[in-house]
């Protein structure tokens, strides 16, 4: 489903301008405030709800993902390492907070200097990966993180 903005919370800082890659987040130029150009086209990445610094952006689930009506809610704990999504139904019975670990690294940083890199031998041509693949995904030491592995505990169905 499309995002949507809360217009009360948003300042029009632009992070989700920057960050969507199907370029449908806009400036509204009287109001200063992001808004969607084009609902159909949204990919729902999710990449400007997690951008955005104040929590002012939103995405309306699908009736499989969360049925009843419900509220989604994205945060990115860079702290902690983990992206929440909180999923709050209508009836406000069910509330259930899903964490991913952030398996990305800051804008500008881990990007290798191709032109001091090695070039691929004809094991690296010939595989399936892609250049340097199990490194910059973090696979080379000893598989993929998990919340565990990042150092959080599972505290009354929360990470901490």
């Amino acid at each position: 489903m499309p995002t949507f903005v809360y217009m009360t919370r948003c300042d029009g800082c632009g992070e989700c301008v920057d960050i969507c890659p199907s370029d449908i987040m806009h400036i509204d130029t009287v109001t200063r405030r992001a808004y969607n150009i084009e609902p159909n086209m949204c990919w729902e990445c999710y990449s400007c709800v997690k951008a955005c610094p104040h929590n002012a952006i939103d995405v309306r689930g699908y009736a499989d993902f969360a049925p009843l009506g419900h509220s989604v809610r994205v945060r990115r704990d860079e702290e902690k390492g983990v992206i929440a999504w909180r999923i709050m139904f209508r009836n406000g019975k069910k509330d259930w907070e899903l964490l991913a670990p952030i398996t990305t690294k800051p804008w500008g940083t881990g990007i290798p200097n191709l032109k001091e890199a090695a070039e691929p031998d004809d094991s690296m041509r010939n595989s399936h990966l892609l250049y340097n693949e199990p490194k910059y995904i973090r696979l080379d030491d000893g598989g993929l993180h998990t919340l565990e592995s990042n150092g959080l505990t599972m505290k009354e169905g929360v990470y901490y």
